[in-house]
């Protein structure tokens, strides 16, 4: 047979993922990415000698021999990477108090019962559900027969889980009486299923979701070598304005320019709302697939604050966040009572020795309000991102005293900078928000009276996270390579 063709557009994780296992299985494979390097929304940038991280707090699968491990050996040398386990998850503070949310399920709990005696019950319920998730082994195969191990494994718990899947982090909030428990779950993104943050430390205390020291671009680079070593091709600058169709077939693409290149299959793993609405115009769509785009919620945008500091912040928390007493004003329909802030003093690559690169999330839904002022009026915009750098600023020297006048480097990035390298639909920061309505049913990965093209990624997996693009990569990698005779082969 002579080798065909597959396109694949997006050369984030899901796109990678997917070249990865298509080459193995004997495919030419091309992967268009809009932007000038791999990686998506898994990235980083360097600005005045310092990285600055977008993407990787932890990974599903750091563990060897663990659940994922395999799957992310099967696309690069994941043994390349070293791992960084801090102990500490996360730390509350209000003032003078605080609260330290520990990965191991007993260090927790004490910590808890005693910063937090009045809410002993609701704390037993919530670190007994990390204990007995954290028993067992996560889903990482692409088929029922697969994962089979695992839904047995589970089946014990389908009461429980029943009993949880419909309250959101906001929800369970309302259970504790201590404020800064209350704020672990209610700050951030309220309407996230609650389970998600009971799974996320139950890989936790596995041991299996360590941080890669380098972050997202080591990780992606080595993704990247492993694709191009097995012949595969990525085109950089290459912008897909429409996927070709001819009989109800996907035939090939259409670049910005007019330029266009013929395949046997196509499979984006681009913004799902571009790719349906944009790049095939909306002729491909049902009641679900509309229903989809008009009642899911996805993850809300962002604006990223980063700092490259002139001091060692060594022995302060790698993640830290800090309830406001006066709450800072984001956008005209956004605005916070607390800052979390990521500071790299684990990773030594992101900054020159003595030096910490930092950086401060804060999420919004008003991605219109950035993407209009970056179109229309740039002054604004600049303004406006130096006034909410500013604000930042003084609420992180205030708590790190020994960073005040020692911020040397300010980068603010925006919904309208997502959007603008990465084409995420809204500005959002992954794809569909796990909710307790979406579940983590993974949606379909083809379109109705459309062959030879799939999706992979984020948009067809409630949740995302990195593992969605490499799962739904695996997926559909083999099955593209059943449909054309060809054997499974990842060795």
């Amino acid at each position: 047979m002579a080798n065909k063709k597959v396109i694949i557009i997006g050369g984030g994780i899901a796109g990678l993922c997917t070249g990865v296992y298509l080459r193995k299985c004997g495919f030419e494979t091309e992967i268009l990415e809009m932007h000038t390097i791999s990686g998506g929304l898994a990235t980083a940038w360097k600005k005045g000698g310092f990285t600055f991280e977008n993407c990787i707090h932890w990974l599903v699968g750091s563990k060897e021999g663990g659940p994922m491990n395999a799957a992310w050996k099967e696309v690069f040398d994941i043994s390349r990477l070293e791992f960084y386990e801090d102990p500490v998850f996360q730390v509350l503070e209000h003032g003078t108090d605080n609260i330290v949310i520990y990965r191991d399920p007993d260090r927790l709990e004490s910590e808890l019962l005693a910063k937090a005696p009045e809410d002993a019950a609701t704390i037993k319920e919530f670190v007994g559900l990390i204990r007995k998730f954290s028993k067992f082994p996560m889903p990482e195969g692409d088929s029922f027969l697969s994962n089979l191990g695992a839904y047995i494994a589970m089946f014990p718990s389908l009461p429980t889980l029943a009993k949880y899947r419909k309250l959101t982090m906001a929800d369970f909030a309302k259970k504790f009486k201590n404020p800064l428990l209350n704020a672990f779950f209610s700050k951030g993104i309220s309407q996230l299923s609650f389970l998600a943050i009971v799974f996320s430390l139950a890989w936790m205390a596995q041991g299996n979701a360590g941080y890669p020291i380098g972050g997202s671009m080591r990780m992606i680079s080595l993704i990247v070598d492993n694709y191009k070593n097995l012949g595969g091709l990525i085109r950089f600058k290459a912008r897909v304005s429409r996927i070709l169709v001819e009989d109800g077939r996907a035939v090939g693409v259409r670049l910005e320019g007019g330029e266009e290149l013929r395949a046997d299959v196509v499979i984006s793993a681009a913004d799902g709302h571009a790719t349906i609405f944009d790049m095939l115009e909306g002729r491909f769509v049902d009641e679900k697939i509309k229903n989809i785009y008009e009642t899911y919620k996805p993850f809300p945008s962002y604006l990223q604050v980063s700092l490259g500091v002139d001091a060692d912040l060594g022995g302060e928390p790698g993640f830290v966040v800090l309830l406001l007493d006066k709450k800072i004003t984001v956008d005209p329909k956004t605005s916070e009572d607390a800052l979390a802030f990521r500071v790299f003093n684990f990773d030594s690559t992101f900054a020159p020795a003595g030096r910490t690169a930092v950086v401060c999330i804060l999420t919004t839904y008003d991605d219109e309000y950035w993407t209009g002022l970056r179109d229309k009026d740039k002054r604004k915009y600049e303004a406006e991102k130096k006034r909410l750098a500013e604000s930042v600023i003084a609420v992180f020297e205030k708590r790190f005293p020994k960073a005040k006048g020692k911020v040397k480097v300010i980068d603010v990035a925006t919904p309208a900078t997502i959007i603008r390298y990465t084409g995420n639909w809204r500005g959002s920061m992954e794809g569909w928000l796990l909710t307790p309505s979406t579940g983590i049913k993974k949606l379909p990965p083809v379109l109705p009276g459309l062959k030879n093209f799939y999706m992979v990624g984020q948009w067809i997996s409630p949740g995302g996270g990195l593992p969605s693009g490499l799962l739904t990569g695996r997926a559909i990698s083999r099955r593209v390579c059943k449909e054309n005779g060809l054997g499974w082969k990842m060795n």
